[in-house]
C-alpha cells in the first residue's frame, strides 16, 4: 500500500498533538497554508453549560493553526521548530455538537517565513475561524507560533 504525500502530512501532524488524538480530532482539509479540521461532539467534551469546553476549543483551534504551519514549513522543518505561544478565543456564543475550526496563514506567515530564512526566530499569529458543523455558530482563535531555530 502506497500512502499520499497528504496522508503522511496528515498522520505526522496528528503523531505530534496527542491530545488532538484524545479529542478526537479530524481533518477536513489540509492545503498548502490552509487547514479545516473538526471536533466532534462529545458529552465528556462539555463544560457545566453542556456546550463544547473551551478547552477542547483551544485545543482544536491550536492543531488546525499548528497543521497549517507545518504543512506549509514543507522542507523548512530541518530549519526550525514550530511552538505555540499563546492561544486565545473567542466564543461568547456557546458551541453545542461539532465544531469546525478552519485556519489560514496570512500576510505574517510570508514575513516569518524571509525571517527564519535570514536566521531570524519569528513570531506571528494565525487566525482561526470556529463554527458549528451546521454553520450557525461563530466564533475565532488566534494562536501566536514561533519558529524556533534548530541549533
Amino acid at each position: 500500500m502506497v500512502i499520499s504525500e497528504a496522508d503522511f502530512a496528515k498522520s505526522s501532524i496528528m503523531a505530534a498533538m496527542p491530545l488532538a488524538r484524545i479529542l478526537g480530532v479530524e481533518f477536513v482539509e489540509l492545503a498548502e497554508e490552509r487547514a479545516v479540521m473538526r471536533l466532534p461532539d462529545n458529552p465528556d467534551h462539555y463544560d457545566h453549560t453542556q456546550n463544547q469546553h473551551a478547552g477542547a476549543l483551544i485545543v482544536l483551534a491550536e492543531t488546525a493553526s499548528g497543521a497549517a504551519v507545518f504543512n506549509a514549513l514543507g522542507d523548512r522543518l530541518k530549519l526550525a521548530l514550530p511552538v505555540s505561544l499563546d492561544a486565545r478565543v473567542d466564543h461568547r456564543q456557546p458551541f453545542s455538537g461539532p465544531v469546525v475550526a478552519e485556519a489560514v496563514l496570512g500576510e505574517e506567515w510570508r514575513t516569518a517565513l524571509t525571517e527564519l530564512e535570514a536566521g531570524g526566530q519569528p513570531e506571528f499569529p494565525v487566525d482561526v475561524a470556529l463554527r458549528a458543523e451546521n454553520g450557525s455558530t461563530t466564533g475565532t482563535a488566534t494562536i501566536t507560533w514561533m519558529l524556533r531555530p534548530h541549533p
